[in-house]
């Protein structure tokens, strides 16, 4: 017996992807606070410090971009490809900076230290700093607190939105 309210694993979710606009808002804030941690890694370790902040920016701001990528792509599809999708694309993007990393293992104008720590830096102040901006409006970014979405019906699928879900419960009380 199937639950008439819970969504097949078979079937996509049409319309934009939430991720793809989280994705966009850590790269402009990226891009906003780039030259200041360039400038910090120029401060500490020179130049050579500059040039691994600089890289591991890069790699960040890719990698948050593919992540958003994977997952609006195989959202419309699937969500069972969503999951295979999100399992299997970080293991690939892992990969990805692993092999940029290993590239410029031995370069003369890269400090290695500056660039692991820039990597993990980068990547937990972006994810900490998108997080204040979702959780303070329980959405992502794209949507307005207050703006209730009525129910998405698909061909055989009906899948509501907590603001709707919130809706009908209070108005059943």
């Amino acid at each position: 017996m199937k639950d008439e309210d819970t969504p097949s694993t078979l079937a996509g979710i049409p319309g934009p992807s939430p991720a793809y606009q989280v994705a966009l808002d850590m790269l402009k804030r990226g891009t906003i606070i780039a030259p200041l941690l360039v400038a910090l890694g120029a401060a500490i370790w020179g130049a050579d410090g500059a040039a691994a902040v600089a890289y591991a920016l890069g790699l960040v701001l890719i990698n948050f971009w593919l992540s958003a990528a994977i997952i609006a792509a195989t959202t419309r599809i699937s969500l069972a490809l969503l999951m295979v999708g999100v399992l299997f694309g970080f293991l690939i993007r892992l990969g990805l900076i692993f092999l940029a990393v290993w590239l410029v293992r031995d370069a003369s104008w890269l400090d290695m230290f500056a660039l692991g720590i820039a990597i993990i830096i980068t990547h937990l102040g972006l994810l900490a700093w998108e997080l204040r901006y979702v959780s303070a409006s329980l959405a992502f970014p794209g949507l307005k607190p207050g703006r209730a979405t009525a129910s998405i019906n698909t061909s055989s699928t009906s899948l509501t939105t907590p603001a709707s879900v919130a809706v009908s419960t209070a108005t059943k009380e």
